[in-house]
Parts: structure tokens; sequence; C-alpha cells
């Protein structure tokens, strides 16, 4: 058993090794000219990439907003590639409460609170009802929540979205509302503004 295991290990390796090579190979080959042509593709990238962050910014990504009523959300989503705070502009993050927009609440099948609907192009995508996929509480981390919008394409998610996060590390955790959690721990009854958010 372990010879076999030595022998695929060795395999895996040199193939490995040839795809190294190869690549290798193919750069050593590149002229002046193709050099010049990928930095121009990669210059030209660049500027398109600027630009769609100056019209994200523009139509108000990288904020969260608490709508009045259903009207905004439509019209938010009418100007947003994409419906859904500062890390990741390629979103744009709305609340609305569903006391607020009960046509919504109807059309989306809201019945647990709290839902994210993760909404693309004016669908419906994805979403997060309750807090089965934030770890089944309201205390999640933050990184919790990014790998969860990350799986429903709503994100530019960097990291695994095979697995969450690992959520035994110490890490900053928020509740739905933005805050650090209040509870026993922390001073469940006062209103603290010293938190460091």
């Amino acid at each position: 058993m372990e010879q076999v295991f030595e022998q695929k290990l060795m395999q895996a390796a040199q193939a490995v090794e040839e795809q190294v090579d190869a690549e290798l190979n193919r750069l050593e080959k590149l002229t002046e000219e193709d050099v010049e042509k990928f930095r121009a593709q990669r210059l030209e990238s660049m500027k398109q990439e600027h630009k769609k962050r100056q019209e994200w910014l523009a139509n108000g990504h990288g904020e969260y907003e608490d709508l009045p009523g259903e009207k905004e959300l439509f019209d938010i989503t009418k100007k947003s590639e994409q419906i859904l705070a500062r890390k990741h502009i390629e979103t744009k993050f709305v609340k609305l409460n569903v006391d607020r927009a009960p046509f919504i609440t109807e059309r989306l099948h809201i019945k647990t609170l709290p839902t994210i609907a993760l909404l693309i192009d004016n669908i419906v995508k994805d979403k997060i009802i309750g807090f089965t996929d934030l770890g089944n509480h309201d205390e999640f981390s933050t990184e919790i929540l990014e790998w969860r919008l990350g799986r429903g394409g709503a994100i530019d998610y960097k990291g695994d979205l095979k697995s969450p996060p690992d959520d035994n590390e110490k890490k900053k955790t928020i509740n739905l509302f933005g805050k650090k959690p209040k509870t026993i721990r922390n001073g469940m009854g006062g209103d603290d503004d010293d938190d460091d958010d």
C-alpha cells in the first residue's frame, strides 16, 4: 500500500514538474512585442476595473442603507448591477424592513427573520434564511457572513468557497445590524459607545 502511494505521489510530482517546465519554456520564448502586448492588455483591464469601481461608488455601493419602502428597492436594483459596505463595493448592501414592504415580503416568500435576499441583475439568486448558514447563532463572524455571501455569488470572495472559514479562531463578531452583540459578558444593559468598530 505504501509503495502504491509513493508511486502515485511521484507521478503527480512529475506531472507538475512537466507543467512548470512547459510554462518556463513558453515564457522564455516571449518577445518584447509579446510582453508589451500583455502589458497593454493588463493596463486596459485595470482601466475597466477602475471605471466599474467608479460606477459602483456613484450608485451608492460601499455603503449600507436602510430603505424607507419597496419603491426604493426597485429603484436601487435598476441602477445597480448587484444588490446586497466598504470592502465589497461591487455589491450594493441595503436593508428593508418587512413591515414597510409587504409586497416584497410576500413575493420573496419571507417567513423567517432575518432573511438576506441575494439579488443579481434583479433576480433572487439565493437567500440566507435565519442563522443556519452563519453558524446557528446571531454572533457570527464577519468572515462567516463574507463567505456565505460569496457562496451566493453576491460578492467576489477570495477564499475557499467549499468550506466556511475556521470559526474557532478569535474573530471579530457582528450581529445582523453591524454592531457587536450585547451579551451578559460584555454589558447587555448599557449603551457602550466605546466599542472599537
